[in-house]
């Protein structure tokens, strides 16, 4: 498995239209390049950190040919909500212990 971390600067009041731009581009990115998903966490109103992961770091790097033209509207939804997006680091899983389980 591969992961990519990726951290987004919001701009105020803009933290709705920023989570519902990334959730409709990682639901796409699921659906059409065979990504494994991706986890969102907030810090606070402006910092946001992301894990998304793919089978492998080569299914990572050929994927964005086969989104639909829907895809680009929640791409720009991500871009004008954020001062600055950028990829943090990526990274080949050793060992996953994470849980699956519903949340409580």
């Amino acid at each position: 498995m591969y992961i990519v971390l990726y951290r987004f600067e919001v701009k105020l009041n803009e933290s709705e239209s920023f989570e519902k731009g990334w959730a409709g581009l990682t639901n796409l990115i699921y659906k059409h390049e065979g990504s494994l998903g991706s986890r969102l966490h907030k810090k606070s109103e402006t910092e946001y950190m992301a894990y998304a992961q793919w089978p492998n770091k080569n299914k990572f790097e050929t994927a964005g040919d086969n989104l639909p033209e829907k895809a680009e509207e929640f791409r720009e939804l991500m871009r004008t909500s954020c001062s600055n997006i950028e990829i943090m680091n990526k990274f080949d899983v050793v060992n996953d212990l994470l849980v699956k389980k519903p949340y409580e």
